[in-house]
């Protein structure tokens, strides 16, 4: 109890929330068995951050910063702007469009609002789009990037929770991200319709094979890694390092758009940020031994089987809690909260893992477009430069979009759990 306190008063405090985490660790730990388990807090921090898979977050993190840096947005978008030609709308889809193509590169979401947000929302904003639902398409095509692998909250996920592969949840978001695109696409045709946002002048087959070769070399970069780990020819960490050293390869030979200056720099971002998941990933085990030893996470369960004994039932509440708690907290922090509780929770009622887990990561993700965090709907807002709220307002058809596809995932376990067992990725 003393713990949960701790992590209260924190949280309320607004102490960053890997120092929560560990402060509400200790506090567990001194609970349970006085100062002498305060050394189990380090050696518990050591070991979430051991796993051999977690070397392949510094090298995804660092093909998404060199793939930022080379000027892939605008090879991608001029292959997209040829896909669509006279379609009403066109740049709203190739939005969308290009945010799946991104996903497959970055699996950040924020990371594609301000690479793929600088180039369209602009351009959106020149064709006569209004400037909010130019941010808002961006904002929440973008949301697409953590469900399409290779994904680093996937990555986060599996060092999490160990009975899960980070195989078997790459195979498991592939037809919810493609589903969140073909919806986002329904929408994004609906009200271009509706508002009549311009078309683009027919475009020729020459013109679409043209942007398609140039765009092919930064399209093979997730086919190269997904390849290789779907076939189970390397591992996930070995195919991120190839991955890496490619997107290096096509940045400085085949492009050449990428200089030392550029990848200086590509190398200062990913240590930052890896800095940062992995400061999350040893917090996160040191709260989960709590959690685990104290039997919140048993307690977890009983309380949703309290609510009801259908399985639906019990899945679209944990739905509803993940979407209140992504309004509050970022997606990594909140994976690494809540995972290590509900996912035994879920997993001792009868559910899947995997597809417990994708349901859990749907719904923490559309976060990123809620407020009072929301930080992709806030990051294409400034680009826009319009006010928040606004952007939050356009987004509204495309949020209950999104909603459409988790409660079609929460539903039926198939769609998640199709292609993993199809490759013997999950039972």
């Amino acid at each position: 109890m003393t713990a949960l306190v701790v992590f209260a008063v924190l949280i309320l405090a607004a102490v960053p929330i890997a120092l929560v985490m560990v402060a509400s660790g200790v506090a567990g730990a001194v609970e349970i068995g006085g100062f002498a388990f305060i050394e189990i807090v380090a050696d518990r921090f050591f070991s979430g951050i051991s796993g051999f898979v977690l070397i392949a977050v510094p090298y995804f993190i660092f093909a998404a910063e060199l793939m930022n840096r080379a000027g892939l947005t605008d090879r991608l978008i001029a292959f997209a702007n040829s896909l669509f030609g006279r379609v009403p709308g066109a740049l709203s889809h190739v939005n969308v469009t290009v945010s799946l193509f991104f996903a497959g590169i970055t699996g950040a979401a924020v990371t594609d609002t301000v690479a793929l947000g600088k180039t369209l929302i602009p351009a959106m904003k020149r064709e006569g789009y209004d400037g909010a639902y130019a941010a808002a398409v961006t904002a929440c095509s973008s949301i697409i990037g953590p469900i399409v692998p290779p994904s680093i909250i996937m990555v986060v996920y599996a060092s999490t929770l160990r009975d899960v592969s980070v195989l078997a949840l790459f195979a498991a978001g592939l037809v919810p991200g493609l589903l969140m695109t073909a919806a986002l696409l329904g929408v994004s045709g609906w009200i271009s319709w509706r508002r009549g946002y311009a078309s683009h002048q027919r475009v020729r087959i020459g013109t679409v094979i043209r942007t398609g070769l140039t765009a092919i070399p930064a399209m093979l970069m997730p086919m190269l890694v997904l390849g290789g780990i779907l076939s189970g020819m390397t591992t996930v960490t070995e195919a991120a390092a190839i991955g890496a050293v490619y997107t290096l390869i096509i940045g400085v030979v085949g492009y050449r758009t990428l200089g030392a200056r550029d990848v200086g720099r590509a190398l200062v971002a990913t240590v930052s940020f890896s800095g940062v998941v992995f400061f999350l990933l040893g917090a996160s085990t040191v709260l989960g031994w709590y959690v685990t030893r104290s039997g919140i996470a048993r307690e977890a369960a009983e309380m949703i089987a309290a609510v009801s004994t259908d399985p639906t039932i019990q899945i679209l509440a944990v739905v509803a809690l993940m979407l209140v708690l992504g309004m509050f907290l970022d997606v990594l922090p909140a994976v690494v909260v809540a995972a290590p509780v509900l996912a035994p929770a879920m997993t001792a009622l009868g559910f899947d893992p995997v597809h417990f887990a994708i349901v859990m990561l749907l719904a923490l993700n559309v976060g990123n477009i809620t407020p009072p965090v929301g930080m992709t709907a806030m990051t294409a807002a400034r680009i826009a430069g319009v006010p928040y709220e606004s952007v939050l307002r356009q987004s509204l058809p495309f949020f209950l979009s999104h909603i459409t596809v988790i409660v079609l995932a929460a539903l039926i376990p198939t769609l998640s759990l199709w292609f993993p067992r199809l490759i013997g990725a999950a039972d």
